[in-house]
């Protein structure tokens, strides 16, 4: 087949269909018309001597040949709009651009303050759309959905640009008249009531096994192997939460230390290193190629990484301070 007798836009077409599965929803991201979409179907079906899309009983699915031209079309897209885009400089001043980006509130209440601030005086027209992980899973993130991700991760598609933004510790946050600030050790922190908080994961979260110590996470991974459990009184997924019911009970929360410096003023609570070690873990920001060589995007990179590093750097000098 000649390309030159091939309409571009049918690529782009196809890659929408494709993302949503639905002929309504493409039209609509791309302002056309249904009947205009489902010519474009048509025309692609005819291109590809394929059905592409097919029906099931809960809407439309993928063929094979579908399935295997989806990562081609999206990167040859993502080729054309590098070439498109090579000379077009993101203008900070004047951009009117929402930003998607998925973090758990551990993250949204240590880096996003920062990054506002800088929005506000250097990008006044930038809006950020702020997501928790539970909203969509790495597939949707793939497809350009969500701009950036900023988690920890444990796995993460091999396609995905990442960087790190900063390594980060454990505290233990507690009421500071709690008995056991006198003397913190591990067999203390054993006969205490606990409460557990995690979202590392992306998409729809389950509920918690006690005795799964593996999907537990680090803390109590590190506890197993010293032979040791703690007694978790409550599960949460949220750290602000994890930390407000730790202020008015009596209970012990381990959070990342840049969570718990967040209470550093707190007279009613204080932050205490963990009786036991806990393994560091890196916060990472990625995205998806199909992003990668947009300037804007490329500016908002550098910017979040810009402010994790000097929040980095703020957080090191308190704890030295401390």
């Amino acid at each position: 087949m000649n390309i030159s007798r091939v309409d571009l836009n049918l690529l782009v077409y196809l890659d929408v269909l494709l993302r949503e599965c639905n002929v309504t929803r493409a039209a609509e991201q791309l302002g056309l018309s249904q009947p205009a979409m489902s010519n474009g179907l048509r025309r692609l079906r005819e291109l590809f001597g394929d059905p592409l899309l097919v029906r099931i009983s809960d809407g439309m699915a993928p063929t094979e040949r579908a399935q295997e031209l989806q990562p081609l079309v999206r990167e040859a897209l993502a080729c054309m709009e590098k070439a498109v885009q090579a000379r077009d400089q993101f203008n900070t001043a004047k951009a009117k651009r929402v930003f998607r980006i998925m973090v758990s509130d551990y993250t949204e209440s240590t880096l996003i303050p920062g990054l506002l601030e800088r929005l506000l005086t250097d990008a006044p027209g930038v809006v950020l759309d702020i997501m928790t992980p539970s909203d969509m899973a790495f597939a949707d993130v793939e497809r350009g959905r969500a701009d950036l991700v900023i988690n920890r991760f444990d796995n993460m598609p091999q396609s995905f640009h990442q960087v790190t933004l900063w390594r980060e510790s454990y505290s233990c946050l507690m009421r500071v008249d709690n008995p056991l600030t006198k003397n913190f050790s591990l067999d203390g922190y054993l006969s205490a009531q606990h409460i557990w908080v995690s979202k590392t994961g992306m998409g729809v979260g389950t509920g918690i096994n006690p005795g799964d110590v593996q999907r537990l996470g680090w803390v109590d991974l590190a506890l197993s192997r010293l032979g040791h459990k703690r007694k978790i009184k409550v599960f949460t997924r949220h750290y602000q939460a994890a930390m407000l019911l730790a202020r008015n009970n009596n209970l012990i929360v381990t959070v990342p230390s840049k969570a718990a410096q967040l209470h550093a003023h707190d007279p009613h609570m204080v932050a205490l290193d963990p009786p036991f070690p806990i393994p560091p873990f890196e916060l990472k920001m990625a995205w998806t190629p199909l992003l990668h060589h947009d300037s804007g995007h490329q500016w908002l990179r550098r910017l979040i990484l810009e402010v994790a590093q000097q929040i980095d750097s703020e957080n090191a000098d308190l704890q030295a301070a401390i």
